[in-house]
């Protein structure tokens, strides 16, 4: 009989990036779906197929899961569950394999966002219609999301769960989507939902009353206990709207070494914990959101101890004052520091200091043709990110030129219509040339 266990669907890509005055250049989510992939995280939401300025990112990663560069994590995309979204996306995105497709579920919801003008029924036929579209593009995984999860009427989101089980969804995404949701009552709704309707259940937590990671990994033991997989929707770092979502190294840490289910619940074997904080650091950097140092396993304070009884234990035996060992979390790598000379390269940067930032990465180009093509893709790289670029980055555009610069490649969908084309049409251009001087 098969172990049900415990997976995770990374969403930083998707929901990380709607943290309010942040984002993240495609380049940088690309290494952050690399990263997860070495890692061995299941799945990312990498992003949203309907959006126009994603798709040549969404289709160069693609091609990198055809390369066999991405090989363990899977890549999803995120869509209204809407027929005509759904194909759209697969339009866009030709290879998209996986997909989340999101309705909103709660009273609050249906009258507050739709105005009386959809029923509960109309967003389960809208739903079932879209799975069906998916299902007739090749989609290979899908699952089906409802916003507001924890305020909805859990006899009707069994009744949206099935229905879409019947057209052909595979998962049921439990959204907590105002972090309401408590560790005790997710335990019994999740746990009624899966037994109820046999399906795979994901947890997608918010951490408004900072609950995010008790409800997720509750959930997820309520799914494990009622028979089905479980799947922990996480970001790096809890990055995500208002207060976040669940943290992804501190839910790992939870099932791996609290009392309850070290031991019990068990994780997807892909998972490499000692990537961690290489991830953590990078999308730290990416974002330009400092890590947290009281932050679990990868905050600065997270193995400090202050002088006395604590640090006395430790260093007498690490283990009578941390639970687990920092080595676990990879960050007991050298720190490299450099003194004096530091030569970077950037959007002005010149071809000999961008030699020499290679040189000391050990990469070597064949001829002067090739090392000026890739000094100009990291010189758009620059200008891209705004961020002095680090050695994966500079790694990826050496390795794959070709996506690296298709990632990077964002052409505006600029087709005047309506008002705004009489207004173009309309325009002087001689009038913008030179300032009018007005004498009195």
């Amino acid at each position: 009989m098969k172990e049900n266990k415990i997976y995770f669907v990374d969403v930083t890509n998707r929901d990380g990036v709607q943290t309010s005055r942040l984002g993240l250049a495609k380049l940088q989510k690309t290494i952050i779906n690399l990263m997860l992939d070495e890692m061995g995280i299941t799945q990312s939401e990498f992003g949203f197929p309907t959006t126009k300025h994603e798709i040549n990112y969404l289709n160069g990663n693609l091609e990198l899961v055809a390369r066999n560069v991405i090989t363990t994590t899977k890549l999803s995309g995120w869509m209204r569950a809407i027929a005509s979204d759904v194909e759209l996306s697969f339009n866009n995105v030709p290879k998209l394999k996986n997909v989340n497709l999101s309705q909103s579920t709660s009273e609050q919801m249906i009258n507050g966002k739709y105005q009386g003008k959809k029923t509960p029924q109309d967003l389960i036929g809208m739903t079932v219609d879209a799975v069906k579209c998916a299902v007739s593009k090749g989609a290979e995984i899908i699952g089906v999301n409802a916003e507001d999860a924890s305020r909805s009427d859990i006899d009707y989101l069994i009744k949206y769960a099935k229905e879409s089980k019947k057209a052909g969804a595979q998962r049921f995404r439990y959204c907590d989507t105002l972090g309401f949701e408590d560790p005790k009552t997710t335990y019994d709704r999740i746990y009624k939902i899966a037994r109820e309707t046999g399906m795979s259940i994901e947890l997608h937590f918010h951490n408004d009353l900072g609950m995010a990671v008790g409800c997720s990994v509750m959930g997820a033991k309520a799914a494990i206990d009622a028979g089905v997989d479980a799947y922990i929707n996480t970001a790096i770092n809890g990055m995500g709207e208002r207060a976040g979502n669940a943290d992804l190294v501190s839910c790992l840490l939870a099932i791996l070494k609290s009392a309850g289910f070290k031991g019990e619940y068990h994780i997807d074997p892909n998972i490499d914990l000692s990537k961690a904080w290489q991830l953590a650091k990078y999308t730290s950097y990416a974002f330009g959101v400092p890590i947290p140092m009281n932050q679990p396993a990868v905050g600065d304070n997270a193995f400090a101890h202050e002088s006395g009884i604590h640090a006395d234990g430790a260093l007498k035996d690490r283990r009578n004052y941390e639970l687990y060992d920092f080595e676990e979390l990879g960050r007991g790598e050298p720190e490299i520091i450099e003194t004096g000379r530091m030569i970077t390269t950037g959007e002005y940067g010149g071809i000999k200091g961008f030699r020499n930032v290679y040189d000391n990465l050990e990469l070597e180009f064949k001829d002067e043709h090739e090392a000026r093509n890739i000094l100009e893709l990291v010189r758009y790289a620059n200008v891209h990110t705004q961020k002095p670029l680090t050695s994966s980055e500079l790694r990826f555009i050496y390795y794959y030129p070709e996506i690296a610069a298709k990632i990077m490649t964002v052409s505006p969908y600029y087709e005047p219509q309506g008002a705004i084309k009489d207004r173009v049409e309309a325009v002087s251009y001689t009038h913008l040339t030179l300032p009018t001087i007005l004498r009195v």
